[in-house]
């Protein structure tokens, strides 16, 4: 088998006790749980639903922005010094928004504003200048660049996740039912605005190259337990939105 992981994204690999160091997963030949992928078809298909889920999925990324940006250890050893009042401000704001959302299309809304929102935040907390977020990896400036590289490393750590609870990558909640990998993609956003999104900008105006920005990601990653908060939001998601329906 031949191991292939392109743009600095995750595989899924593992080391044993014979003489091969490193062993690529097939996750076709591992039986995975059924609890959740059984749980998760059971609301998957009701369109009202399937929208809780993605609420849910929006609400938690919400908390973990509010935890991560404000947090003493990133004012602490990163520098990074958002006005918080103006950042609980649009917090607040986006939960109403959410809450208030009739539909997929609308939630896509809310989402766009606040992602537009944080990046002219953190570029003016950081100190970077106008900043315009490049579409499909066609960023030229160091910030873009480090966007792609942290979010596809965020892209590998929701696939474990997924692969890790039994729940296929096209059962998503928020990018569209044919989307490829949708789930993944539902997955990496609930750490990717709290995590890489700040540490990108750092890395841009400290100068860092591809690599020490890698090592960046990985360390914030592991402190944060962002594949723990993944695995959680499934698990939990997958079990509230079971019960709803009993």
């Amino acid at each position: 088998m031949v191991g292939f992981c392109g743009t600095d994204g995750t595989p899924l690999y593992s080391a044993n006790e014979v003489d091969v160091d490193v062993s690529w997963l097939s996750p076709q030949s591992e039986y995975r749980p059924t609890e959740y992928l059984q749980q998760w078809v059971s609301f998957w298909f009701v369109e009202d639903k399937r929208l809780a889920a993605a609420k849910r999925f929006q609400l938690i990324r919400l908390t973990h922005i509010d935890k991560h940006w404000s947090s003493s250890k990133m004012l602490r050893e990163h520098a990074f010094q958002p006005d918080v009042n103006a950042l609980h401000t649009l917090l607040n704001r986006t939960c109403e928004e959410i809450d208030a959302a009739e539909n997929h299309t609308q939630l896509m809304l809310v989402e766009a504003k606040l992602t537009k929102a944080l990046y002219k935040m953190v570029s003016q907390t950081v100190g970077y200048g106008d900043f315009t977020r490049a579409k499909r990896g066609g960023g030229i400036d160091m910030a873009n660049r480090f966007l792609d590289q942290g979010n596809y490393l965020a892209y590998g750590l929701a696939a474990v996740a997924a692969w890790v609870t039994g729940i296929p990558h096209g059962l998503a909640v928020m990018h569209g039912k044919t989307r490829r990998g949708g789930l993944v993609f539902d997955l990496a956003d609930l750490i990717k605005d709290a995590l890489v999104m700040p540490q990108a900008f750092i890395a841009a105006m400290a100068g860092e190259d591809a690599q020490e920005f890698r090592q960046r990601c990985v360390n914030i990653f592991q402190q944060a337990d962002a594949l723990d908060v993944m695995i959680t939001s499934l698990q939990e998601t997958a079990q509230a939105l079971a019960k709803a329906d009993q």
